[in-house]
């Protein structure tokens, strides 16, 4: 059942992404090519730290090969990700699909959802180019080699983030579900307000 449920939320992020509001999700001040420029992207706004971290809170609640293939999966969609959105190349509803994978994430760690790992880094993945592009597109324009690698590291040490908070609150019985409900909630916030 959890298994339908999840693979039903991952098919339908253009779904959702159609549905929610297009609200500019921006991150102004990026306009250097510079490494710390770079890092504060991804803090910069509550849409990436929320959907980072929960990345990070599912794979320290699922385990195993998750634990470093997921954040790694994310990472390196959004290097492409970011590659597309510096080139100028369009993708279809970016921000409606970060707002998704905020509430998608939230709600597969809400619910302690176990899928088998290619089908859910697939969705991550997804999630990832989506990030990256936004922060391609709102990057400089030169300079994006140590811009994108301030935003990787940032990225990453969000993930870590998420990470920690899966395995320090892992004794804590269903604290890790209601931190991925928080973040589902808090995506679905952002879509209205937007």
């Amino acid at each position: 059942m959890m298994r339908k449920t999840f693979l039903a939320a991952a098919a339908a992020p253009a779904l959702l992404a159609a549905a929610m509001p297009t609200a500019a999700l921006a991150h102004a001040g990026h306009d250097t090519g510079s490494f710390m420029s770079g890092m504060m992207h991804p803090v910069g706004g509550l849409d990436h730290v929320l959907a980072m971290v929960a990345v990070g809170l599912w794979a320290a609640q699922t385990g195993g090969r998750a634990i470093w293939a997921a954040p790694l999966a994310f990472v390196g969609a959004m290097l492409a990700g970011g590659s597309l959105g510096m080139a100028g190349v369009g993708f279809p509803a970016v921000e409606p699909m970060i707002l998704a994978s905020i509430v998608i994430l939230g709600a597969a760690v809400a619910l302690a959802v176990r899928v088998p790992l290619a089908p859910a880094l697939a969705v991550i993945a997804l999630f990832g180019v989506a990030h990256g592009h936004a922060h391609g597109a709102e990057g400089p324009a030169t300079g994006m080699a140590a811009y994108g690698l301030g935003f990787a590291l940032a990225t990453a040490a969000l993930h870590g983030a998420g990470l920690a908070l899966g395995f320090g609150l892992a004794r804590l019985a269903g604290s890790v579900r209601l931190l991925g409900l928080g973040a589902a909630g808090a995506g679905l916030a952002l879509a209205i307000a937007g």
